[in-house]
């Protein structure tokens, strides 16, 4: 699969390529027009923290504890470099300036092992900016393309518009709903479970929608 990226990545703009990243083989560090998703490291845990620490975020996100202290960002970063919580866990940065504005990550999804599962979030100042969705095409760009899986998932709360606006520009379909722990309310709440299959996908890619 590294090889058929870095063909690809040739006949595509400075911008689209995926560099891979000599620690993480399998989740290169993805470039977008104005972000860089690469591995979280310990630079990272003040921002992390102070961004985390917002209900506004954590009981939009099931794993995210509220309160949310400098030792619990400092844990997240070591568990991400031991792959404690998952291989493919980023940290959302502008290019511009290098600020760290969120994470987001991929992880098996279902037994088989043909998804994967999306999850994202990004700080309370960072919203409406497109960001989320940036960030999230350039995840799902990377695992159609290094990985030999037949969809992706998505889920966000029924309650959480801007959520669902990023998984539904992203060309995801509803699939049904259902309810998930909720770390922050100490409790289940509802969400919605979305879809996005390779054949979509690549038909979104072709036509040029949904970016």
């Amino acid at each position: 699969m590294q090889s058929e990226l870095l063909r690809e990545g040739q006949s595509r703009s400075p911008q689209e390529r995926l560099r891979p990243s000599r620690s993480r083989t399998d989740c290169p560090i993805l470039l977008s027009p104005r972000l860089v998703l690469r591995a979280p490291h310990d630079d990272d845990i003040d921002a992390l923290a102070h961004l985390a620490n917002n209900a506004n975020v954590a009981t939009m996100v099931s794993r995210m504890p509220h309160p949310y202290t400098v030792a619990d960002a400092a844990d997240f970063v070591r568990r991400t470099k031991d792959g404690a919580i998952g291989k493919c866990v980023y940290a959302i940065t502008i290019a511009e300036t290098g600020a760290f504005v969120g994470c987001c990550g991929v992880e098996p999804h279902g037994a088989d092992g043909r998804t994967v599962e999306i999850g994202y979030w990004l700080g309370e100042p960072h919203w409406n900016r497109g960001y989320a969705t940036e960030a999230a095409q350039a995840l799902i760009d990377m695992a159609f393309r290094t990985r030999e899986i037949d969809g992706i998932d998505a889920r966000c709360r029924v309650m959480n518009v801007a959520s669902r606006r990023v998984i539904q520009k992203c060309g995801f379909q509803l699939q049904g709903g259902g309810m998930v722990d909720s770390l922050a309310l100490g409790g289940s709440v509802a969400v919605e479970w979305y879809r996005l299959d390779r054949k979509t996908w690549l038909s979104l890619r072709s036509w040029g929608t949904g970016r």
